[in-house]
């Protein structure tokens, strides 16, 4: 158990990055992501349970960059645990490039005597990725026991989709029919096989990307951007299960993924998924103005009449 502020796939890849950046002798954490990037606020939790400081690059728009970002969502527990947060437009981000401002940052702080140690968006590099191949190892014997057919996630970075899809296929679960497949939140899927083929190619592994796992389309309106009906699935899957979706990933999965169940039933006749939920729960306090009217709709609150 990771607890909550800690929570989600990243957790699997800090833990190798972090032992890396302690064995370089780092005083300091640097990395990079959305405005409500999940996996910033883990790293800056983590850094903290190492003693080691933390600088987040966080991307932005043109007027929320230009002013202070406020405590919603995963902002409030980083700034709790005294991350120093710097704030760039996302034109910023797309002209310059995420590991180029975090050499920015790195820079300065090598200026001022610091050791920073660099993560890349998402920890999705080849350390990072081992998060994943260890996970698979961990649940190999119950997805053979349950019978799994299908391992799905929701694909923002590329490591995690990249370490579950070799890890099935070194484990031998693919030779016996488990098929891996990723649903993108935000690039194209052309996008993430070409990422996921460098990190493979990074760990030594003599594997292309499409023949170890499929990759859809699930971004619907945009990264982060979050439509009435995906937000009306994970309601759904909240008052069926008790399972929390996170509106920006395992939310946009699980939605699409149902699409594609109700669109082709025959194409998942009898097959048995396990879902990998990478987290974000905090990601949903940043939705409450929109979830505040579906919850209302529901009718479940009402005033108690005391008798006197």
């Amino acid at each position: 158990l990771t607890g909550m502020q800690l929570s989600g796939n990243k957790v699997r890849k800090l833990e190798f990055l972090l032992a890396e950046a302690l064995g370089r002798g780092a005083d300091t954490l640097v990395t990079v992501g959305g405005v409500q990037s999940n996996h910033c606020r883990a790293t800056a939790v983590a850094a903290r349970y190492c003693g080691l400081d933390c600088h987040l690059v966080l991307r932005n728009s043109r007027r929320g960059a230009a002013r202070d970002p406020g405590l919603a969502g995963n902002l409030l527990v980083e700034r709790l645990v005294g991350a120093h947060v710097h704030q760039v437009t996302r034109e910023e981000y797309g002209r310059v490039g995420s590991e180029t401002l975090g050499e920015l940052v790195c820079e300065q702080l090598r200026g001022e005597g610091k050791a920073p140690y660099f993560i890349p968006v998402g920890g999705s590099n080849a350390l990072g990725t081992w998060g994943y191949l260890e996970a698979v190892r961990e649940m190999e014997a119950d997805v053979r026991a349950l019978g799994i057919t299908d391992v799905v996630v929701a694909c923002g970075s590329g490591g995690t989709a990249a370490g579950l899809a070799l890890g099935v296929e070194l484990s031998g679960l693919a030779a016996e029919g488990v098929r891996v497949s990723a649903f993108g939140v935000c690039d194209s899927p052309a996008y993430f096989h070409e990422y996921i083929d460098g990190l493979l190619g990074a760990l030594g592994a003599e594997h292309a990307s499409r023949d170890l796992l499929r990759v859809a389309d699930a971004k619907g309106a945009g990264y982060a951007v979050t439509r009435e009906e995906e937000l009306a699935t994970t309601q759904a899957v909240a008052m069926e299960t008790g399972v929390v979706l996170d509106p920006v990933y395992s939310g946009k999965a699980v939605h699409s993924l149902l699409g594609e169940m109700r669109a082709d039933p025959r194409g998942w006749e009898g097959r048995r998924v396990l879902f990998v939920h990478t987290g974000g729960l905090l990601g949903l306090y940043d939705k409450v103005d929109e979830l505040q009217p579906m919850v209302a709709g529901l009718g479940r609150l009402s005033r108690l009449e005391v008798p006197p």
